[in-house]
């Protein structure tokens, strides 16, 4: 399998769309953050030392997913429609999931994954005075839709 970010020469190389159509697409991705009670504790009364943590994890996932052409650099600079971040308490953690929304010649993929990693290390900064051993797990596409593959669920 060929891989498309690497030229004939062996150099990183950011894809040509321009031939591609837009197309309506959709990405979802997951992730978890492991802590322990105490921490788990502080997440949902929403009085954490730095303020309300999943509130502030939300704008971090949302202004990540608009800035991944910024941060991953072949990554293409897409409008996107909306970001969508959702958060669910584990009994030990916290599931976040991020779905992006566009129309556009390529896909909303690795939005959605940086919107989850930075809402997660978010998280992490916000409590990590209480739990130094908390874990962020599983970051993971989960589905996405549109564009030459169609709907594709990995879960």
């Amino acid at each position: 399998m060929e891989l498309t970010h690497i030229d004939e020469n062996g150099l990183a190389t950011m894809v040509d769309v321009s031939e591609k159509e837009p197309t309506a697409r959709v990405a979802v991705a997951k992730g978890v953050v492991r802590m322990n009670a105490e921490a788990l504790s502080a997440v949902r009364s929403g009085k954490g030392r730095k303020g309300e943590v999943l509130n502030t994890a939300l704008v971090a996932g949302i202004t990540a997913a608009k800035r991944t052409w910024e941060l991953i650099p072949m990554c293409h600079q897409i409008p996107l429609s909306g970001v969508k971040m959702k958060f669910a308490f584990l009994a030990d953690g916290v599931e976040i999931a991020a779905e992006v929304n566009c129309t556009a010649k390529t896909g909303a993929e690795m939005e959605a994954l940086t919107a989850v990693t930075v809402a997660a290390l978010t998280v992490y900064d916000m409590v990590k005075a209480v739990d130094k051993r908390m874990k962020i797990e599983n970051v993971r596409l989960v589905k996405k839709s549109g564009g030459k593959s169609g709907e594709v669920c990995y879960e």
